[in-house]
């Protein structure tokens, strides 16, 4: 029964692979193994070489000054972050919080059975995510330093140990996030809380990364001496990688003995989690007048409910919401630099640097989809708006201010950010907020015309319309193709009319286009929404 559980959760985690939400059926065959070969080539060939070259970089000169074990911490700490966050949500949603808690409860399954499928669930998927990290951190070492049975025999203890340190990991992350989003009310926040500090997270150490290596290798004599004085346990642990028979020893009495622990722990609190309701709040009612709405600002309601109670729809059509502000203050920081740089390199051709950074703001503000899968994200409900006593236009108006209040608000505070950083005169200061707001405008009318051009109802995943569907493609690739030939069109001809004529025709140009989509919006799009 145990394996047959696991069997359970693996096919529910990679489900995609075998089941097609967009058309409510298996894959073929060859669609499954295309699948599973494009997910390989990425585990083992992306972000396995990406940290095979790291291993690389650092091996070399570490080994050298007879520091590997500083090695093994370095890429080990990488490995246990890898696994740790890769598998928390997966914890927090399959071993505390998983939807089939109350059916495998009631039948005549052991609960040990139950708890030790899910952990070895969580396990082989931390193990997945740091393996990319650990696997090429032994190769490179042995490859460096040589072969001998000391250091096989403990690197693959290495390894156990640090996927049991993942394990432990994910099982106290999960839990936390577990018990938080029982006392939430909406628990899609928190998820885009942690998605968006994981993204800020990563991408500070992406481009920290270079000069973080740089100073680790030049002072790693003064580094190691430190940590081998103040913190002996981490020297200990890295020297396991070097072929430590007692570090080796001790590290894994020691994670049998917490691993032993964390088991009790987990069985006694198990159903005291999985049988939890969230917190109760007892309310004593009170009578007050209602606020009367108007059809238009109930529908913008409902909107704005479903795309703060979905997770997946903030995250993927949401982003630009906080890219951009970020976009705008690190303009007010950095952009007087970055505009001398662009005026240096583009001397020949003035103002570019202007249209450069509303070319930017363009491509952030279509980081904010939510028109394009509005309507698919009806799904078998649409008759519900569409036999409702409300013309079809308002509600199409509805679902594009989603998108406009959204971006319209974060692109005229950069825009203002980026002309105060800009140095240029003040119409093209004022033309670049224009054309940018204009832009954006553009963009949720055109996003909502696609959407009902080629809207996807038959869904039985939400990533489906989100993300997986034709219209949102063409949306996302086309945007791109309007921000490259703005600053392609400026570059080949459009500096010798000079930024003022260039932003005002820009800004005109697609102010018409929204002013054209939104009549069509209006009618033969309505006429296709009551269609659909």
């Amino acid at each position: 029964m145990l394996w047959v559980l696991v069997k359970k959760q693996l096919m529910e985690v990679f489900r995609s692979y075998f089941y097609d939400a967009k058309k409510n059926k298996m894959r073929s065959k060859r669609a499954i193994a295309g699948w599973i070969l494009f997910f390989i080539i990425l585990m083992a060939g992306v972000l396995g070489g990406m940290f095979t070259v790291l291993a690389s970089t650092l091996c070399g000169p570490l080994a050298q000054i007879d520091m590997g074990w500083l090695y093994f911490l370095i890429m080990c700490g990488t490995a246990i972050f890898m696994g740790a966050f890769g598998s928390v949500f997966n914890t927090f949603s399959a071993l505390y919080l998983a939807k089939d808690n109350d059916l495998l409860l009631s039948l005549p399954i052991p609960v040990k059975t139950i708890l030790a499928s899910r952990l070895i669930n969580v396990y082989l998927l931390g193990t997945m995510y740091s393996a990319t990290a650990l696997i090429p951190t032994l190769i490179v070492y042995w490859v460096t330093a040589g072969v001998t049975a000391a250091r096989v025999i403990c690197g693959l203890l290495l390894f156990a140990v640090v996927t049991l340190i993942v394990l432990l990991l994910s099982c106290l992350l999960g839990w936390v996030v577990a018990k938080i989003s029982l006392r939430l009310k909406n628990k899609s926040f928190i998820t885009v809380l942690i998605a968006l500090v994981f993204i800020a997270a990563y991408y500070f150490f992406y481009f920290k990364a270079s000069i973080l290596i740089q100073q680790m290798l030049l002072n790693a004599v003064v580094y190691g001496e430190k940590i081998r004085g103040a913190a002996y346990g981490l020297y200990l642990f890295g020297r396991i990688g070097e072929g430590s028979w007692t570090a080796a020893a001790v590290f894994a009495v020691g994670m049998g003995i917490i691993s032993a622990l964390i088991w009790i722990i987990l069985y006694r609190s198990f159903l005291g989690i999985t049988t939890a309701s969230g917190r109760a709040e007892k309310t004593r009612y009170v009578e007050k007048a209602a606020r009367k709405k108007t059809v238009f600002a109930a529908l913008l309601g409902k909107e704005f409910g479903r795309f703060t109670s979905s997770a997946n729809y903030m995250l993927n059509c949401g982003l630009g919401v906080v890219m951009i502000p970020v976009a705008g203050i690190l303009l007010l920081i950095k952009g007087q630099e970055i505009c001398r740089v662009l005026d240096q390199v583009f001397a020949a051709r003035p103002g570019t640097a202007a249209v450069l950074i509303c070319t930017m703001l363009f491509t952030l503000s279509s980081m904010t989809i939510t028109a394009v899968p509005s309507v698919s994200l009806e799904g078998k409900s649409i008759w519900i708006p569409q036999s409702l006593p409300v013309e079809p236009r308002i509600v199409l108006r509805a679902k594009v201010s989603v998108q406009l209040i959204l971006s319209v608000v974060p692109v005229l505070f950069a825009s203002l950010c980026a002309a105060a950083a800009v140095n240029a005169s003040l119409a093209v200061k004022l033309l670049m907020c224009a054309v940018s707001t204009a832009y954006t405008v553009f963009s949720a009318m055109y996003g909502m015309v696609i959407g009902l051009k080629m809207p996807l109802l038959s869904w039985t995943n939400e990533l489906a319309p989100i993300k997986q569907s034709g219209g949102v493609i063409i949306a996302v690739f086309s945007s791109w193709g309007f921000s490259i030939a703005f600053a392609g069109l400026y570059l080949l001809a459009g500096y010798r009319f000079g930024p003022t004529a260039y932003l005002s025709i820009g800004a005109a140009l697609f102010a018409a286009l929204s002013l054209l989509f939104h009549r069509w919006l209006d009618t033969r799009g309505s006429q296709i929404f009551a269609g659909l």
